[in-house]
């Protein structure tokens, strides 16, 4: 597996090595010492598996006291996948970076704990297919405003069809400083 740097330190475009033939592909998705050997060392211990059509924007989602790292791929379609840096005392603090995810390329993209994420189906549907490194805790979701101009996220969609919840958001400037992760420097 080959681990390509994002603009932010952390988040890693991950791309398999995809055996192709006549018969179609197989690929090694998750192979836990090869990921630690690129310094992925979280232990994942939920898998989620979502379908959208395209033009659904799902984020920008954190969570604060379970705050889990992810894995994600595409098995069908193209998603922009989204992370935005929001640990404060980060120097990276309010910056995003995206990887596009196919299911042509196989690649997959690593958010550590700390970082909202969100992403932007791209074609008529979206198999979308994450591991997350704690436990889906509900009452401790929070979100971002997916259009927050302070953060200025280049979606390349005005309208995206986005849920009740993600419309509702708020700015990443008007979240209480303790309901946000803290930047701990390695």
């Amino acid at each position: 597996m080959e681990r390509i740097e994002t603009s932010l330190p952390g988040v890693y475009d991950l791309r398999p090595v995809v055996h192709r033939d006549a018969r179609g592909f197989f690929l090694e998705a998750y192979h836990r010492a090869k990921l630690a050997h690129l310094g992925i060392v979280d232990t994942f211990v939920q898998d989620n598996h979502s379908l959208s059509v395209r033009g659904t924007l799902r984020g920008l989602h954190y969570q604060l006291h379970h705050s889990q790292a992810k894995l994600c791929r595409v098995i069908e379609g193209e998603a922009l996948d989204v992370a935005v840096d929001i640990r404060i005392g980060s120097p990276y603090f309010g910056k995003w970076t995206s990887v596009r995810l196919s299911a042509r390329e196989q690649n997959e993209i690593y958010i550590p704990a700390g970082f909202a994420h969100g992403f932007l189906a791209l074609t008529s549907t979206v198999q979308f297919l994450y591991k997350c490194s704690d436990y889906y805790t509900p009452e401790d979701e929070h979100g971002i405003l997916w259009n927050d101009p302070a953060i200025n996220i280049s979606w390349g969609i005005k309208s995206p069809v986005v849920s009740k919840k993600d419309a509702e958001n708020p700015l990443l400037a008007l979240i209480p400083k303790d309901h946000l992760p803290k930047y701990m420097p390695k």
